[in-house]
């Protein structure tokens, strides 16, 4: 029983420190200016500008913003499956947890 005890205090560590660090990432931003394409992104790999030829595509960012999330859903699916529920410990932890 003691080991399972150690083992929770070791998940929760664990996804403290995760937590910590997608708070960082989040901060952090790349920038890409190519042949008259810009695009703006977090730590976080959420698309905060996407400017093509001088013009501003929201449409297009929410699209691609949509699509990001489902792929981290879906990794955090498939970490779940091969953790054997440890994902779902981590739930709310980005593409751990697929909580974004």
């Amino acid at each position: 029983m003691f080991d399972k005890v150690k083992q929770l205090g070791q998940l929760k560590k664990m996804r403290d420190q995760a937590k910590v660090m997608q708070k960082q990432l989040a901060a952090e931003k790349v920038e890409v200016d190519e042949g008259g394409v810009k695009v703006v992104m977090s730590g976080d790999q959420k698309v905060l500008s996407l400017t093509i030829d001088d013009m501003e595509n929201v449409r297009v960012m929410e699209a691609i913003n949509k699509a990001i999330k489902s792929s981290q859903k879906l990794a955090a699916r498939k970490l779940a499956e091969m953790s054997g529920g440890l994902g779902g410990m981590l739930s709310g932890q980005g593409p751990l947890g697929g909580g974004q």
